[in-house]
């Protein structure tokens, strides 16, 4: 008897299970009726060899977007917060008339308990219809929830289905079909990538990387991972080869998910008052006491970056009410905005920290830095 009723109640909860992480499409309607945005008129190629993309600008003016921790669900239970996210998102891209559109991780969350689903495939495509419908290119690294170990897609399944979305089917993704490797083997990580923004002479002016801060440390919900040796030297190598063919230091800009441990010593610095660092904008709202949640282990690339003096700032995702810009050691330590609507108990009502971060390349590879609160966008629509 207590067989027959255990039985029953593991066959009602999977089968509950597999209703609510089935391939939805409620929010389907919303992202078909969403009007197209992108003004540009750059010109974007792939290098098959390399996997590089190169977008040659029209403009002198290069404007990026960094959208990140989106979380999109996929389940009918996160079918409501998911539907604010990427009105958020649209939002956020209508107001800033982007280029282009960085994602630096964590656009899904097939953890379960919020959602009730780990669907993590049906997420990525249905943002990736949302974003073919704005016409804005966009490109993504990697967050630690992507591909969770409960997740129904694996990295490879995700890889996989990245690159059927990617540029040569939607004109949109730019996702490399190639990933990096150094003496034959490839580097760590799930997508490693570079991007070079180019003048309308052709002149380089600036190169984007997204380096994958990997997920955790072990199986399971271990310790977060970092950006690895392997990692670090071929965005040496990179650099150093870009110096050399374009007869100049080159200018860069480095994407990622989980922060460096150096994003903590500068807000450690910062709140003891030193003027090791620079404060531009933002505040650092994390609940948790260390308030920065970066991993343990240390990489090398902060000071591999510091050598070679090329890369004018960092940018990560992360901690969902971290928005804190500061300069240290000459690199911009800066956190996006986050979206999130899903994870973080009560986030949903929280409206500070929710937006994006705009970054304006000017045609001599200078930067400018711009935070985009979602509810300056309300406010300024209400007037």
């Amino acid at each position: 008897m207590y067989i027959l009723i255990f039985i029953t109640i593991i066959l009602v909860i999977g089968g509950g299970y597999l209703y609510l992480s089935r391939d939805i499409w409620l929010i389907q309607p919303y992202i078909n009726s969403i009007s197209y945005i992108y003004e540009g008129n750059n010109i974007i190629s792939y290098n098959e060899e390399t996997g590089i993309y190169t977008i040659v600008k029209n403009n002198d003016d290069f404007k990026i977007l960094q959208l990140t921790d989106i979380h999109l669900g996929g389940g009918v239970i996160s079918y409501d917060k998911d539907l604010k996210a990427l009105e958020a998102s649209y939002k956020l891209i209508q107001y800033t008339k982007p280029d282009l559109i960085v994602v630096t991780g964590d656009l899904t969350y097939p953890v379960g308990l919020s959602s009730f689903s780990f669907n993590n495939l049906t997420p990525v495509s249905r943002f990736a219809a949302f974003m073919r419908n704005t016409g804005v290119p966009w490109i993504f690294t990697y967050g630690n929830h992507d591909t969770e170990c409960l997740a129904i897609g694996n990295e490879k399944d995700l890889n996989q289905l990245f690159k059927s979305l990617s540029w040569k089917t939607s004109r949109s993704l730019l996702y490399p079909y190639i990933q990096p490797e150094i003496n034959g083997e490839p580097i760590w990580g799930r997508n490693n990538q570079l991007i070079e923004i180019r003048n309308k002479d052709y002149t380089l002016n600036q190169v984007l990387f997204l380096i994958d801060s990997n997920d955790y440390v072990g199986k399971g919900f271990s310790k977060y991972d970092y950006i690895h040796d392997d990692q670090v030297d071929w965005y040496k190598n990179e650099i150093l080869r870009l110096n050399h063919m374009e007869g100049k230091p080159v200018s860069s800009l480095v994407f990622f998910h989980i922060p460096l441990q150096q994003y903590k010593t500068a807000y450690d610095l910062f709140i003891n008052g030193s003027d090791e660092v620079k404060y531009f904008f933002g505040f650092n709202g994390e609940k948790s006491q260390n308030k920065i949640c970066c991993s343990k282990y240390p990489s090398k690339l902060f000071d591999v970056a510091k050598e070679l003096n090329s890369t004018k700032g960092f940018f990560c995702g992360h901690d969902h009410y971290n928005n804190m810009s500061l300069e240290y050691q000459g690199i911009r330590l800066t956190y996006g905005m986050s979206i999130d609507y899903l994870v973080e108990p009560g986030i949903a009502r929280d409206t500070k920290q929710r937006g994006a971060t705009l970054i304006i390349s000017y045609k001599n590879s200078t930067i400018d830095i711009k935070q985009v609160p979602l509810i300056s966008i309300k406010e300024k629509k209400s007037k």
